[in-house]
């Protein structure tokens, strides 16, 4: 259990081949944001996809044991012209939803355009202008080493939960 002066949170940006991971913290009290983990997570092209569906799950239950977060966010799937990969995408996702409800987590769902609103005040901003937003936000963001995607999104999504959660 976290204490009531913090809340912590996993935040997650889906994919199967790679999984982009955070984990933030907020003091309720002086509003601070830290970074306690984030990662690109990628499973192995050697492995059949559910085996990489279960090493995905397996992983983000270690997270969940071991930062107890209280909130899921996570990225909404965005609309694709590679059905296949869309179908995948979301199998993914509902290990992930199946695994933070399991472990009592709330989940919170973000599309890219909210997200890309919170962060940069434009629901048509590019990647660049996102991460651009993050380093000013966070700026421990540069003196870790170089971010994927991935990963950036996966803060991005993070941050924008504790937007959406204003009274925090």
């Amino acid at each position: 259990m976290n204490s009531v002066s913090e809340k912590i949170i996993l935040s997650i940006d889906p994919g199967y081949e790679r999984l982009g991971v955070c984990v933030l913290r907020k003091d309720l009290i002086t509003k601070k944001i830290n970074i306690l983990h984030s990662e690109c997570f990628k499973t192995s092209k050697e492995l059949s996809f559910y085996d990489r569906l279960l090493n995905i799950g397996k992983h983000v239950e270690n997270m969940i044991e071991t930062y107890k977060p209280e909130d899921l966010a996570i990225e909404n799937l965005f609309m694709t012209n590679n059905q296949k990969t869309a179908l995948k995408v979301s199998e993914t996702r509902g290990v992930l939803l199946y695994v933070a409800k399991k472990a009592s987590l709330n989940v919170f769902e973000y599309t890219p355009l909210q997200i890309k609103s919170a962060i940069t005040g434009s629901g048509r901003s590019d990647k660049q202008a996102v991460q651009k937003m993050l380093l000013l936000l966070l700026p421990e963001l540069k003196i870790i080493s170089k971010k994927i995607d991935d990963e950036y999104d996966a803060i991005a999504c993070g941050l924008t939960h504790f937007a959406f959660e204003r009274g925090l």
